[in-house]
């Protein structure tokens, strides 16, 4: 096992609060919720775990604060099988933490505070130094500083893994960032700040958003939600894949999932379109799964 491809995942880890009401509030409306339970999450710490439940050896490169939730955090990963042998504990420092408000539809909004995920730098790379050379494939998203996701990618590159970039939540991309990324993986909303389109709500359109990001990276993927995922390259191949139809609970970590499984089966050898097929499977799993029941 310690030989087998390794998911490297540099990114956030955050404390979750799930709160179920019966509709997000409005600006200035108290809304009456019914339910509410703590949740391990975080972009990062979300798609290491579910590269673990995929079957591949996953590590995480992060950083917790030095709080209860901090501990939970690394009980967390340590329960699903990641390594987390270079998640940082910051001093006087707190942890990332979300809440996330679910209406009657299993939708949802959320605020996250990044704490000490904002701490990481290269200094972190550099102590990981022995992942990083092991790394098949990178993932990286958009809740830590970009310098720290360059230095990262700039790493493992050197040493010939893939880099994965999840673009979310949606910023503004650095060319320095953009020149190391093999694969970015972005959803509909995404799409609109990136490529300067409408937010893609069909396959068709998915795809048509694909190919204009492939000026950007050599491999585009963008999920459109219950409709599916298309994917480009550069050699102009686009192909589309609809989402599995399922009885959808909530969709709270389904764009997590799909990129953890993604990323375990391309670090598996598996070619493009079957590794979407299993990232498309794995969160359709995932959204029909009630949130308490999810491992």
């Amino acid at each position: 096992m310690s030989n087998s491809p390794l998911v490297t995942v540099f990114g956030s880890l955050h404390y979750d609060i799930m709160v179920d009401a019966p509709d997000r509030p409005r600006k200035g409306e108290t809304v009456t919720g019914h339910a509410w339970h703590p949740k391990c999450g975080g972009k990062g710490g979300n798609q290491a775990i579910s590269a673990a439940r995929a079957g591949v050896r996953a590590a995480m490169i992060g950083a917790v604060g030095d709080d209860d939730f901090g501990s939970a955090l690394l009980a967390n990963l340590t329960c699903a099988g990641v390594d987390h042998s270079c998640v940082r504990v910051a001093q006087n420092t707190v942890s990332g933490m979300s809440v996330a408000i679910f209406d009657a539809e299993g939708d949802y909004g959320a605020v996250i505070v990044s704490g000490s995920n904002l701490t990481l730098g290269e200094a972190d790379i550099a102590s990981a130094s022995e992942v990083v050379a092991q790394t098949a494939v990178l993932l990286l998203q958009n809740e830590v500083p970009e310098a720290a996701n360059i230095a990262a990618a700039r790493a493992v590159k050197t040493r010939g893994g893939r880099v994965v970039l999840n673009a979310a939540p949606a910023r503004k991309l650095s060319n320095d960032l953009i020149a190391l990324v093999d694969i970015l993986i972005v959803n509909a909303i995404e799409v609109e700040f990136l490529a300067g389109m409408a937010v893609v709500e069909t396959l068709d359109g998915a795809a048509q958003a694909a190919r204009r990001l492939v000026d950007l990276c050599p491999t585009a993927i963008v999920t459109a939600g219950g409709e599916g995922v298309a994917c480009c390259d550069r050699s102009g191949e686009a192909f589309a894949l609809p989402a599995i139809p399922v009885k959808v609970v909530s969709t709270h970590g389904a764009g997590d999932e799909f990129v953890g499984a993604l990323a375990a089966a391309l670090a598996s050898g598996q070619a493009m379109r079957p590794a979407l097929a299993a990232a498309n499977a794995a969160s359709a799993v995932l959204v029909s799964t009630p949130e308490a029941e999810r491992i």
